[in-house]
């Protein structure tokens, strides 16, 4: 690679993610830059990759703000470059539903929300909007093969995100490992400078002779912050002169610092910052990929980039489940990526671990097949040479959120630091772990945005009602639903308002009587509102209605000589009638076409005295049973 397209190349995109299982793998997301919001609900889109699952109105999507202008003034070339300023919106999400696209069919140039934005997103030079379809799975899915995700490649990817109504059981592993930030590459050959002050003292510069800076939540459009120790937000920084190892990336802790380089100096260290720690802007509805690693500074092309960083896995499910028997260990993971080791040059530091929101009240997890959800920093790359040099520093773990408290039965939570690469084949280490302790990167009983999912909506037919029943299986922010019904289903009248129930993880069920129903069809949709004014609204249904209570039979009792009488009110249909004996054998039969208000006489029935059973069917509206006395 010459020095030109070497510098060219900011970062290094890795293609074989460590730990995939050889198990077939599919991803199941669509993927859009957002390049302008207009009125807070039409996105123009670019970069669209609907290779394996397509916008479609209706749909549901996410729409995440990935990188923010959130550098501020930490800009000059002293320790605080690439410190956090504000967090401004970076890594906030929410989930919308598609109501137009334009065009209407191929690659959709703009789509329009159902509902406006929550959120405020960024478009500008320093930040990245995306949009992900939030794929409906079904009412239950057992996986087929491993589900991930496409990697992020600095406009869209980087995130896995479905749901399942009722019970998403695992045969297989969801993955995002590696598929985050990407690693910064390692410098071109240059036998700089050794132990000097520079080495300690450059945290800036557009110099591709030194470890390039791993990717972060700042979007970088300026070259000359691409190379040296400083760190660019949670990417970690690159080594400098001489063969200083590149630092770990952050997420929910900081990354390490890399490694000193040659002949351990301590006296100007050259590695590469960590990227910073994320953990006080992290909640359910805030999340990041992983910081990735700084590369290493080389002379002798003996060397390593910095490791991706975990991606973002989003899963809301009633239930998360394993079968008695599994073909291999069971995994949800969004781990960073270890730095390759090398021989006499400084080595890249590993990637920060992702980010796992799992929306899931319920898990049935059987001790045959346990569950591993798993988002570690990958570790810094070592020294094979008996001389030191510099190892790279260890990725900082990433997250893991559950809506419950953490579960434990037959399942492990795992967030672990990554450790840092050592300087030389003895073992001496001059770089630094993952910040902080691992396992803090856990958060219980959280509530993010992932919506509120209706499980049914159904309609019955009874004798003088219809009545209305439905169920959520999650919710979130739900302040209220919204019963309308229709006689020709275009034009809606509010039947009433019913109370949500706000925040739940559990099925919640509600029910409404319709007393007025009109004769025949009627129509019924349901709107559920959040606090926030932001409503959804269901399919229709179409419930067949007759009112029983309207039926008449007379006189009652009967004389063996009478005949008998019936009124329908308003039914307007065929109607079989049957009478059967106290033994259920049906002793009369006859069907008649029916109109508004008309009297049927039944004559000569030719009945013995006794009790009768009088059944009235009335096709799709259902039947009922009148006692009939003959005397």
């Amino acid at each position: 690679m010459t020095d030109k397209n070497h510098a060219s190349w900011f970062y290094l995109l890795l293609i074989v993610i460590s730990g995939f299982s050889s198990v077939a793998q599919t991803t199941v997301n669509a993927y859009a830059k957002i390049t302008a919001v207009s009125g807070s609900s039409v996105l123009t889109l670019s970069n669209v990759d609907q290779t394996n699952h397509t916008f479609t109105v209706g749909g549901q999507v996410i729409v995440m703000q990935m990188q923010d202008d959130v550098i501020g003034s930490n800009t000059t070339n002293i320790s605080t470059f690439g410190n956090l300023s504000s967090i401004a919106n970076a890594g906030n999400y929410e989930i919308k539903t598609i109501a137009a696209i334009t065009p209407t069919s191929g690659t959709p140039t703009s789509l329009t929300l159902t509902s406006v934005l929550a959120n405020t997103y960024n478009t500008g030079a320093n930040s990245s909007v995306q949009l992900i379809s939030f794929r409906d799975l079904g009412a239950n899915y057992t996986t087929s093969a491993n589900i991930s995700g496409n990697s992020w490649n600095g406009n869209v990817g980087g995130v896995v995100a479905f749901y399942v109504t009722n019970t998403l059981t695992l045969n297989h592993r969801i993955l995002a490992d590696g598929i985050g930030f990407r690693g910064g590459l390692y410098s071109n050959n240059n036998g700089g400078a050794i132990c000097t002050s520079n080495s300690n003292t450059l945290y800036i510069a557009n110099d591709n002779q030194l470890g390039f800076k791993g990717e972060g939540i700042y979007k970088n459009t300026n070259n000359n912050f691409n190379n040296a120790r400083g760190r660019l937000l949670n990417g970690g920084g690159g080594g400098n002169d001489h063969n200083a190892g590149g630092g770990g990336g952050g997420n929910f802790s900081a990354g390490g610092q890399g490694g000193n380089g040659y002949n351990d100096c301590t006296t100007f260290p050259g590695g590469g910052l960590g990227g910073v720690s994320l953990s006080a802007q992290i909640s359910a509805s805030r999340v990041f990929m992983g910081g990735a690693g700084g590369g290493g500074q080389q002379n002798n092309s003996q060397n390593s980039a910095g490791g991706n960083g975990g991606g973002i896995i989003l899963i809301k499910a009633n239930a998360i489940a394993t079968s008695s028997t599994c073909g291999s260990s069971i995994r949800i993971t969004a781990s960073g990526l270890n730095a390759n080791s090398a021989g006499n040059d400084g080595m890249g530091g590993g990637g920060a671990g992702g980010s796992i929101v799992l929306q899931v009240p319920n898990f049935s997890v059987t001790s045959t097949c346990p569950l591993l959800v798993r988002s570690n920093g990958g570790n810094g790359g070592s020294v094979s040479d008996a001389q030191a040099h510099g190892g790279g520093g260890g990725g900082g773990q990433g997250v893991v959120i559950y809506s419950i408290p953490i579960p434990t039965t037959n399942i492990t939570t795992q967030v672990n630091n990554g450790v840092a690469g050592s300087d030389n084949s003895g073992g001496s280490t001059s770089a630094g772990n993952g910040a902080g302790s691992s396992g803090t990167g856990t958060i219980a009983s959280a509530s993010g945005p992932l919506p509120v999912k209706l499980m049914n909506f159904d309609g019955l037919s009874q004798i003088n009602n219809i009545k209305l029943l439905w169920q959520t299986a999650t919710e979130k922010n739900n302040s209220h639903f919204v019963i309308e019904k229709s006689n020709d289903a275009l034009d809606f009248t509010v039947l009433a308002t019913v109370k949500g129930a706000g925040n739940s993880s559990i099925i919640q069920r509600y029910e409404l009587s319709d007393f007025n129903p009109v004769y025949g069809i009627n129509y019924y949709r349901l709107k559920q509102v959040d606090f926030d004014g932001t409503s959804t609204t269901s399919p229709l249904i179409a419930v067949n209605y007759a009112d029983f209570s309207e039926i008449k039979i007379y006189p009652n009792p009967l004389n063996t000589s009478e005949s008998l009488f019936l009124e329908f009110g308003k039914i307007e249909q065929s109607v079989e009638i049957t009478l059967f004996d106290l033994a259920g054998k049906p002793v009369h039969h006859e069907v008649v076409d029916v109109l508004p208000n008309q009297q049927i006489e039944l004559k000569s029935l030719h009945l013995e005295k006794g009790i009768y059973q009088v059944k009235i069917n009335l096709g799709a509206f259902g039947y009922k049973m009148h006692r009939l006395i003959i005397n």
